[in-house]
């Protein structure tokens, strides 16, 4: 149950703290219900789930995959 003043956005919105192309207000986003920062992913008030990778899993079975860096653009130590 959400305890924050306004309701939880539908799934699909951008989180609270989550990369996203376009930030969403923060009365509007999706906030963080339960956190398991040791296992690498956190659940939103609108049963999404989003790792630590940037992907997700939205509660109507739809998965977003991990926006990734490309290999060649990594720093490498010496």
């Amino acid at each position: 149950m959400c305890v924050h003043r306004s309701s939880c956005p539908a799934a699909g919105s951008p989180a609270v703290g989550s990369p996203a192309p376009a930030p969403a207000p923060r009365d509007v986003a999706a906030h963080v219900v339960a956190a398991h920062p040791e296992q690498g992913w956190n659940l939103l008030c609108d049963g999404t789930i989003v790792f630590d990778d940037t992907g997700e899993l939205r509660p109507d079975g739809g998965v977003v995959a991990p926006r990734r860096v490309p290999a060649g653009r990594l720093a490498m130590a010496a």
